[in-house]
């Protein structure tokens, strides 16, 4: 996915969804005035959304302009300004809450995942989001996952293999649902399995498997896994926790020497950051 046709599109959904035939309350507003307004955070968090906020007011008009006093994926404070907008009066009001919208929305993202990239600092393992997003708003969302310090599961179910409960079900085992994925032939094509118990994973790396998501796994079973794959492959599996992750458990998972750990809390459990836009008189 190209992400400023993403960005495009995500833009012209809110604008169509606000605005609808036209904005009624903005006609109050003498056509030709022009103001200026300014964007104040009122809490800490780190900056994300810019380049859907500036669109918000683009697509309304192209003349507008936004000064960015900060940049993306910089930490900003309770008081602090972060840009400076000219244009059309009805423009700036018109725009004024999509824009804002996606502002709270990929700030908060981004500021959560820098939370738990923190946590884990030092210990090597990476975190990862999931599937577990917005619908509709999911490449914008994994921007701001990455804008955080995290990583990118796959997109979407066309980029990368993931055997599931129902998956290994519905295959007869898990080796055969390896043997299914590998007999697809697709290179470049990250093939990973989920697993729920030590006899699982143990069956999952006898069958070659290269990356596994352990499913709910407490610290003795992630423990366990990170020693078992080890001693069974040279610690060429990749091993992913997952489930029941918070930030106050996150540093001990981190420390079992797993590789990855995924969360799907820093997309699904959004809570927006306060932002305000200001006309200036």
């Amino acid at each position: 996915m190209n992400l400023n046709s993403e960005i495009r599109s995500n833009v012209s959904k809110s604008l169509s969804e606000d605005v609808g035939k036209r904005d009624l309350t903005a006609l109050l507003i003498k056509s030709k005035a022009t103001a200026m307004a300014s964007v104040i955070c009122r809490e800490k968090a780190v900056l994300c959304g810019t380049q859907w906020f500036e669109a918000c007011f683009q697509q309304l008009s192209p003349q507008t302009t936004i000064k960015w006093l900060v940049k993306e994926g910089d930490i900003i404070f309770a008081g602090q300004k972060l840009c400076e907008i000219k244009g059309n009066a009805r423009v700036l009001l018109t725009a004024e809450r999509s824009a804002l919208n996606f502002l709270q929305t990929l700030s908060a993202i981004a500021t959560q995942t820098r939370s738990y990239v923190n946590e884990v600092q030092g210990t090597g393992a990476l975190i990862v989001d999931t599937r577990k997003t917005l619908p509709g708003l999911r490449l914008a969302q994994k921007h701001a996952v990455k804008c955080g310090g995290g990583v990118n599961h796959r997109l979407g179910l066309y980029d990368g293999i993931l055997i599931k409960e129902n998956h290994i079900m519905s295959a007869g085992g898990i080796e055969q649902a390896l043997n299914a994925a590998k007999a697809l032939g697709l290179k470049d094509i990250i093939v990973q399995v989920e697993v729920e118990t030590r006899d699982e994973l143990i069956k999952a790396l006898h069958a070659g498997a290269r990356m596994i998501l352990l499913d709910n796994f407490n610290l003795d079973d992630i423990n366990f896994a990170v020693a078992l794959a080890t001693e069974s492959t040279n610690k060429k599996t990749t091993l992913e926790a997952s489930g029941g992750i918070t930030l106050d458990n996150v540093r001990r998972i981190a420390e079992t020497g797993v590789d990855r750990i995924s969360i799907g809390s820093i997309t699904k459990n959004v809570k927006a950051i306060d932002f305000s836009m200001n006309f200036k008189k």
